[in-house]
Order: C-alpha cells, then sequence, then structure tokens
C-alpha cells in the first residue's frame, strides 16, 4: 500500500520504464525500471515504518 507520495514517483517512473523495456525489448530499461519500481516500494515502507514508530510514542 502506497502511503502519500513516499516512493510513489519512483514506482511510476519505474514501472514506466519496465513497460517500455518490454515494449522496446531493451533488458537494460526494463532492468533499471524494476530496480527503480523496487526502491520505491522500499522507500514506502521505510516510511510506514518510521509512522508507525511515531505513532507509538
Amino acid at each position: 500500500m502506497v502511503s502519500d507520495k513516499h516512493g510513489l514517483k519512483d514506482q511510476v517512473v519505474g514501472k514506466f520504464k519496465e513497460v517500455k523495456g518490454k515494449l522496446t525489448n531493451d533488458k537494460r530499461e526494463q532492468t533499471e525500471g524494476k530496480i527503480q519500481k523496487t526502491f520505491g516500494k522500499a522507500q514506502d515502507k521505510a516510511q510506514d515504518v518510521k509512522d508507525e514508530l511515531r505513532d507509538k510514542e
């Protein structure tokens, strides 16, 4: 689940690159897209944990 905007841009851009790489048969761009999308998801998860810890204080 995407919380607010944290990592959303990287997820969207990454997905776009991944799809574009698939359509153009560009393995490098496809891989870059997957990495960027994963990075965005990691940012989102980190923010979720940070928010959860802040709420417990």
